[in-house]
This record gives C-alpha cells, sequence and structure tokens, in this order.
C-alpha cells in the first residue's frame, strides 16, 4: 500500500482513493466516483489511467496527485464530460485524448465548478470546450496544448472565467470566443506558439482581456471579426495586453478570420 499522504477533506466528508495497483482501493476514477456522497472527494494516486468520466447534474470534488504525475486517457471519446454540474472542483490531472474522432479533452456543458492545475491533450477538436450559456466554470492556471484545433474554445453563451492559463503549440488559436452572449473573462493567460493567432473572437462574441500574453504565434496576437465586442476596445487592446512578437502583427480585424483553414 502506498504511505503518500491523502489531501484532508475541506467538506469534511470521506476522501475516495484511486490506485491502479492497491487493490484496497478503486482502480479507475470513475470507479470511484460511482460511490460518492455528498460531501465526498476523490483522490486519484499517481498513474495512467485508461478511463472516461462523466459527471451530470450532481457535484464533483477529484483532486489528482500532479499533472506530472497523473493521466487520465481515452480511445473512443474525451476523457472528461461535465454536464450541469453545480459546484465542486477538479486539480491535477493531465486528461489525453488518443483516439482518432471528433472529440475534445474537456467537454464542459453549462457547468459551474473549479478546473486548475490540470492539463488539457491531444484532442481533435479544441482541446476545452466551454459552452451553454449556464456556464460559469473558473477555469484557472491549467495547461491546454498540443490540440488538432484551438486550445480552449468558448462558445454558446458561455461566460466562463479563464485565467492564468498556458495555452501553447494548438493547430488554430490559444484561446477562441464565438457567438452572441459568450462573454468569457479573459484574464492572465499565455498563448504562444499556437499555429495560427494567439486568440480568436468572432460571430459577436464578447469578452474581457486584460493582462495576457500573446506571443511568438503564427500570425497575430489577436484576430477578431467587425462583430464582436472585445473589452477594451481594439485601439486599447496592446495597451492592457502583451500582443508581440507575432509575425504579422499585435491584432487584425478580418471579415475571414479562419480562411487559412478553409472555412
Amino acid at each position: 500500500m502506498s504511505d503518500e499522504a491523502i489531501p484532508g477533506n475541506p467538506l469534511g466528508g470521506r476522501t475516495l482513493v484511486v490506485d491502479r495497483v492497491d487493490r484496497y482501493c478503486y482502480p479507475t476514477p470513475s470507479a470511484a466516483l460511482k460511490d460518492v456522497g455528498e460531501s465526498d472527494q476523490v483522490y486519484v494516486r499517481p498513474g495512467i489511467y485508461e478511463d472516461k468520466l462523466v459527471v451530470t447534474q450532481r457535484p464533483v470534488r477529484l483532486v489528482g496527485a500532479g499533472r506530472d504525475k497523473v493521466q487520465i486517457f481515452c480511445r473512443r471519446s474525451g476523457p472528461l464530460y461535465l454536464q450541469e454540474v453545480p459546484e465542486g472542483w477538479i486539480t491535477g490531472i493531465t486528461f489525453r485524448y488518443v483516439g482518432s474522432d471528433q472529440h475534445s479533452a474537456l467537454n464542459i456543458l453549462n457547468s459551474t465548478c473549479i478546473i486548475t492545475q490540470c492539463r488539457a491533450m491531444e484532442g481533435i477538436l479544441s482541446g476545452v470546450v466551454l459552452y451553454g450559456p449556464e456556464c460559469r466554470v473558473a477555469f484557472t492556471d491549467n495547461e491546454v496544448c498540443r490540440n488538432r484545433e484551438s486550445g480552449i474554445f468558448v462558445f454558446a453563451g458561455a461566460q466562463p472565467r479563464v485565467a492564468g492559463n498556458r495555452c501553447v503549440e494548438n493547430h488554430h488559436f490559444g484561446i477562441a470566443v464565438r457567438d452572441p452572449g459568450s462573454r468569457p473573462e479573459l484574464v492572465r493567460n499565455l498563448c504562444e506558439e499556437n499555429m495560427l493567432s494567439g486568440m480568436l473572437l468572432f460571430q459577436h462574441a464578447e469578452g474581457l482581456l486584460v493582462d495576457n500574453v500573446c506571443r511568438n504565434n503564427q500570425h497575430w496576437g489577436i484576430v477578431m471579426t467587425p462583430d464582436s465586442h472585445p473589452h477594451p476596445a481594439p485601439p486599447a487592446l496592446s495597451t492592457m495586453n502583451r500582443l508581440d512578437p507575432n509575425p504579422m502583427g499585435t491584432y487584425s480585424i478580418s471579415d475571414q478570420p479562419l480562411a487559412q483553414i478553409g472555412r
């Protein structure tokens, strides 16, 4: 049995322990999540777990030993799906999609919880999708890397707080925002070495953009369509954020921001 310290549960409930080699523990995170009570949390010890976590209409409290120590991967779909989760936290885990169909690593619909110190990687779609008019996730201090489209995609009216994340080496944008009613807070994010621009706002998207760094991307720091509404307004974006160096400049307003990928 492992002598690793089990983190305390701030709610005073049980902590269910996951360990793939310890027969006294749960073999997978999904198995532990089936047994959690209202004030319980799940702790995942170091290891690589093939699993799919689906949490709907109930709290989630999932703590990993660290994103460099715990990996949850799935071949047939994204490894994490949350729908209408009212509260809770997820921390210290790498989520990796290793299949070939169109899935994201993290799929978050109309949920309100904290996701922090995690990693999302190798999604065929964007690495993290945050969507729905009731999506109020605090997505903070995560790493989102090497996804086949954008790193983080906010759409369908979502209003999350997206802060302190590192979005690197994604095939499209570091962070993308789309649709009327989508109004994320984008604060202190680092978007670099993405294959298009650092950030994209399009199709009537809004958003607060403050203290972000968009550098060393293949196109612009930020690109947006004329109907989008960033705050501050475009002329002040370079003052409130660091948007260089990028080979095409700090920001651009374009009717066809996705022309380079045939959309």
